[in-house]
């Protein structure tokens, strides 16, 4: 892998001592359960997608846990362990993971890192909303039969592989911070995107351990029938908002994708990452569309300083209708531990709290 273009000094003395903390670590005694597939994931979201494919053929470390932001994330030893030991990595691309390519060069990982974006139609940061729905026409959604296996299959994991490292190279850290380039890297927020991660998720499986291949296959089929069911239970409890109860304000632009598929307008301080700064400018413009759009509600983020909602809150007398979980599932006992719990979680929050608004 290429050496990491334009890290600042402090990043690249903070992860070349991390290395080092990390191959002493390596020397350690090995992994239990070593026929276990190793898989590193991102953060939360991506994770849960993985343990509902992998079960329990798997090993999961998780860089960016509950509760956590990916625009802030501060690389631990450990991490560069479980990079170095991988069979599998996951990551979202799309430009999200700005750190990914100096832990990879940190770690010496050579694992294949599978972009499970692969196969949707991302938006573009500041995209109006259009007729398509993020995703590719051509893609069969959710279809994980025959995943692994069939001519092509070489190619199209290389091509992940590759598509990983571009993204990732395309966007990299200002110090120490991640901040997003060309595309909105938000697709999760969609049940038929993340029925695409699945399908994603079961072929990078069953390339590194084609043994399990019949198992992350069935899993995946049985997961996405989950999904399935879920998108239909999201869209009917949807359809009770009225039409012009639909604008909905955020901290941070992170539900564009849900907005487009679901039939919201969201309106976000501060744009597309936590780690930038509201103007004094852009806020003030902000309440002047709550109050002339006349939004339903404003709601917290679970990554989001509540700073800035409560003060639009405050200027426009529309009440905070409580939290949402964006970037990141809620730890085990809170409300959104699961991808399916967090959807559900986030569309009950947005219509009870519209409807009590009315």
């Amino acid at each position: 892998m290429s050496a990491l273009i334009s890290t600042p000094l402090s990043t690249r003395k903070k992860l070349a001592a991390l290395a080092g903390i990390a191959m002493l670590a390596c020397l350690g005694p090995a992994r239990a359960g070593a026929a276990e597939l190793r898989v590193v994931s991102t953060f939360s979201i991506l994770s849960d997608l993985a343990k509902n494919v992998g079960g329990d053929r798997i090993a999961l470390t998780t860089l960016v846990g509950p509760n956590g932001d990916a625009h802030t994330y501060e690389p631990r030893p450990a991490d560069l362990k479980a990079l170095g030991a991988a069979d599998v990595i996951l990551a979202n691309g799309l430009q999200l993971e700005g750190f990914l390519p100096g832990l990879m060069q940190a770690s010496g990982a050579r694992a294949p890192v599978a972009a499970l974006t692969d196969g949707i139609t991302p938006r573009l940061n500041g995209e109006e909303d259009h007729d398509h729905d993020g995703q590719d026409e051509d893609h069969d959604h959710g279809d994980v039969h025959g995943a692994g296996h069939g001519g092509g299959q070489g190619h199209e994991q290389a091509h992940e592989h590759e598509q990983a490292h571009e993204q990732a190279h395309e966007h990299e850290h200002e110090h120490g911070h991640h901040h997003h380039g060309k595309y909105d890297p938000h697709a999760w927020q969609t049940v038929p995107n993340a029925r695409i991660y699945v399908s994603n998720i079961a072929r990078a499986f069953c390339a590194a351990d084609r043994q399990g291949c019949p198992a992350y296959e069935a899993n995946a089929r049985a997961y996405d029938g989950k999904l399935a069911a879920l998108q239909a239970e999201l869209e009917a409890a949807i359809a009770g908002i009225p039409a012009d109860r639909r604008t909905i304000i955020t901290p941070h632009d992170a539900f564009a994708y849900f907005g487009q598929a679901y039939g919201f307008k969201f309106e976000a301080p501060q744009g597309m990452s936590t780690d930038s700064e509201a103007s004094a400018s852009g806020v003030a413009a902000l309440v002047r569309q709550v109050r002339e759009e006349k939004a339903a509600a404003l709601f917290l983020e679970n990554i989001s300083n509540p700073r800035l909602v409560e003060q639009i809150s405050k200027e426009t007398g529309v009440k905070v209708g409580g939290k949402l979980y964006s970037d990141a599932l809620s730890g085990p006992d809170g409300p959104a531990a699961t991808y399916i719990d967090m959807m559900r979680h986030n569309v009950r929050t947005i219509r009870d709290a519209v409807l009590a608004s009315r």
